[in-house]
């Protein structure tokens, strides 16, 4: 018999596939598990080819619940019709594999225990072999193959192929499960920022209806208090409708009646209304067709931040700029009232319902956002809206939680950041540890980390050429660099290299979290000891630097190269060559592109 092996069984021969073709099924099973997660086609096929393999007529594949002492047929194949039905671990061949912790083979099935095989099918079956279903050192499941031919004989060879397939069944039922799990986390999550939705959308607009009714209300003792009642019952009607339209999920009304900066010019006619505030808009730029998400969450941000400024800045005037770009629209409120510490914007427990709003819409709409207050100076929100939403690996995300990645080789010190993050904030999740500094580049990219902490002395690759290559895997990615030596100059060098700050071993947990949030909401700034220690370096590279050295810098900001340095100073190449290298050796900058950002940063903290 070409290309096939024969075997004695009984006296009768059974022709037996090639090895070839067991390669050919293997592969087969191999590659249905390559991107698949429904489990019953998996299953099905899965089975079909093992009971070919070995030459049976029938089969299934159960899971198994040790727990309750019950398995569940998920697939049959030649036999009655039995999927989804439950049964004893005390009856048929899967029980008899739990049994035993191990394969089991019978010359005939009316000897399985209990079997619960229909009559019609009982008396065809001969021959049975059964293997457990293994992971993670428990049986899950069971791949049973039955024979009708009274000659046939499972031998060892058979158990070691079917072995096989129910390797490939465990790796699908735990695929499976897995993606079960995932998608129910999705869902949660989803129903959480949908929640979360509401609730800003119910406080943006309740809330501010309501403090203009009871600003109104209040002023009803003076003489022209009836006109006071009627723009509170105005405000009244208006909260109402908009909390129906809030529920139903539908955006403001206003913006189905106009521009966004006519909505704009309303909320701002109600300021003036509520408060006496003088207000001014400004709007430049050609403003063009805005998708309906990016118009209703900007006038939502303009609305909260106009909540803030009349129910707590104490101010005299308020001024909304809108200025529309190419690419995105630039949206600023700007007051002359009490201001606050900004500090708050990195404690969820401190800022509050409305500042917390406005960081989640802009992150929703991976928009830009800064926010700067002076007590007693005012306060100025501005947030750079893109026109189409960025890719979600490139903007942060407001309704997952946070997702850190802790590089550093000393297990311990992993160890306690993990446990330090897990307690102090429930919103950042560590999704890995990595000692390796070789590996942080790949489990950036699979990842896809919010903050990444690093620590500055890493061995083979330190802090500042790990940083450098974070984010040019992930430009998206925050980086915060671990060191209690604020002298270091690998510091210098991780900043320059895109690091959002650093951070000490001496930091509590809840200081710690708040490092990270700032990191992941792209407003973490360098500490003022950071930058003072910097600034002391850069003014002590400048006074070591010569007259010429301070020409030569000058033009290496400006881009030009050697040979057009030499030209415009009258010197020659070589002599500028070395001028450069002095500045690189005073300065500490890493390389001479880097000298423009060395100058930029020196300037900025000044």
């Amino acid at each position: 018999m070409s290309g096939e092996e024969t075997v004695a069984l009984g006296g009768r021969q059974r022709a037996r596939v090639s090895p070839h073709e067991q390669v050919d099924a293997l592969t087969g099973a191999v590659e249905d598990l390559a991107g698949q997660f429904s489990l019953q086609p998996l299953l099905h096929r899965i089975l079909r080819r093992a009971v070919v393999l070995l030459g049976g007529d029938a089969g299934s594949i159960s899971t198994v619940d040790e727990a309750a002492g019950t398995y569940r047929k998920q697939v049959d194949l030649g036999v009655g019709c039995q999927e989804g039905k439950v049964f004893s671990l005390r009856e048929g061949a899967t029980g008899a594999v739990v049994a035993n912790r191990a394969p089991v083979v019978f010359d005939s099935y009316s000897q399985v225990s209990g079997g619960h095989v229909a009559p019609s099918d009982r008396t065809r079956l001969h021959a049975t072999v059964a293997v457990p279903i293994e992971w993670g050192g428990e049986i899950i499941g069971a791949c049973v193959v039955f024979s009708t031919d009274p000659q046939v004989r499972f031998r060892d060879e058979d158990i070691e192929l079917l072995g096989l397939f129910a390797t490939h069944a465990a790796i699908a039922i735990v695929n499976a499960r897995l993606h079960a799990e995932a998608a129910e986390r999705a869902r949660r999550l989803a129903v959480g920022a949908e929640r979360e939705r509401v609730v800003r959308d119910v406080h943006d607009t309740v809330a501010r209806a309501l403090g203009s009714i009871l600003l109104h209300l209040d002023a009803c003792a003076e003489p022209v208090g009836s006109a006071h009642i009627a723009a509170a019952r105005e405000a009244a009607r208006v909260a109402l409708a908009e909390t129906r339209r809030t529920v139903l999920g539908l955006g403001p009304a206003l913006l189905e009646q106009g521009s966004l900066e006519d909505a704009v010019a309303v909320e701002l006619a109600w300021a003036r209304s509520t408060t006496a505030l003088r207000t001014d808009l400004v709007v430049t730029g050609e403003a063009p067709p805005l998708p309906p998400e990016i118009g209703q969450q900007a006038l939502r941000l303009v609305q909260e931040a106009l909540t803030n400024v009349v129910t707590h800045a104490r101010a005299a005037s308020v001024r909304v700029g809108m200025m529309y770009g190419a690419e995105d629209v630039a949206v600023v409120v700007e007051d002359d009232g009490a201001g606050f510490d900004p500090a708050v914007l990195t404690d969820r427990r401190r800022s509050g319902l409305g500042l917390h709003g406005i960081v989640a819409r802009a992150h929703r709409l991976g928009a830009e956002l800064e926010i700067e207050s002076t007590p007693g100076w005012g306060t100025r929100v501005r947030a750079r809206i893109p026109y189409e939403p960025r890719d979600a690996g490139s903007a942060v995300r407001a309704d997952v939680p946070w997702r850190v990645l802790v590089v550093d080789v000393r297990p311990v010190v992993r160890a306690g950041l993990v446990r330090l993050l897990a307690q102090a904030e429930p919103d950042i999740v560590v999704v890995g540890e990595i000692g390796d500094a070789r590996e942080v580049v790949d489990a950036v990219r699979v990842l896809d980390p919010h903050v990444v902490l690093v620590d500055l002395r890493m061995p083979v690759l330190d802090g500042a050429r790990l940083t450098s290559y974070i984010r040019a895997a992930g430009p998206g990615v925050s980086v915060l660099v671990i060191t209690d030596d604020l002298s270091d100059e690998l510091l210098r060098d991780a900043v320059h290299a895109g690091a959002s700050g650093c951070i000490g071993t001496d930091l509590d947990g809840s200081a710690l979290a708040r490092a990270v949030l700032a990191a992941a909401r792209r407003d973490a700034p360098l500490t003022e000891t950071v930058l003072g220690t910097f600034r002391e370096r850069d003014r002590a590279g400048n006074g070591r630097l010569t007259s010429r050295e301070r020409e030569v810098r000058t033009l290496v900001e400006l881009g030009m190269r050697d040979k057009q340095i030499a030209d415009r100073l009258g010197i020659s190449a070589k002599t500028v060559e070395k001028h450069v290298g002095a500045l690189l050796r005073k300065t500490g900058a890493p390389n001479r592109t880097s000298l423009a950002r060395w100058t930029d940063l020196s300037e900025a903290t000044r």
